[in-house]
């Protein structure tokens, strides 16, 4: 099992170098992000905050985002990720934003998504997003693959803003 502070070390450190800031929703990772970043002394430069928005029920209380802005979007879809990100980052006005959402396991969603499906989004200089399918029903593992793939795509899109 990966630790949490190697998970997100490099793009911490990029952000930190850059001096851009960073918000955070996720929801299969049930908080594994904001967690593998806080972990990293000094992350107060780069992070602003996260939320875990496990439910459309948090989507609408911790984010504000109306019924209407849901039109046509379902959870666990890259327009849901895109949207949470676009939201959070507006929230709380940072370079960046990093959303997670998804099935970790050991069953599929209520969208017909299987165990192992993730849908990760970056906002920010560069934006996009990407579903990732580990074909795995073991919760913890898949999560650890999400986060992975999440950390990967940021610092990717970061280091292409340069």
């Amino acid at each position: 099992m990966p630790d949490l502070s190697s998970m997100a070390a490099s793009v911490g450190a990029l952000l930190k170098e850059t001096e851009q800031t960073l918000a955070v929703t996720e929801s299969s990772c049930g908080g594994l992000l904001s967690a593998c970043l806080v972990s990293i002394p000094g992350a107060s430069a780069y992070y602003r905050g996260g939320a875990v928005v496990y439910t459309r029920f948090a989507q609408k209380g911790l984010l504000q985002v109306p019924d209407s802005a849901m039109t046509g979007i379902r959870a666990s879809s890259e327009p849901y990720a895109l949207l949470n990100a676009r939201t959070v980052r507006e929230s709380l006005d940072t370079t960046w934003a990093l959303s997670e959402t998804g099935a970790s396991g050991p069953t599929g969603n209520s969208y017909g998504d299987s165990a192992g499906h993730a849908c990760i989004a970056v906002t920010g200089p560069v934006e996009r997003a990407i579903t990732v399918e580990t074909g795995d029903d073991n919760r913890e593992a898949n999560m650890w693959v999400f986060a992975k793939a999440a950390f990967d795509l940021l610092e990717q899109c970061v280091r292409e803003s340069r």
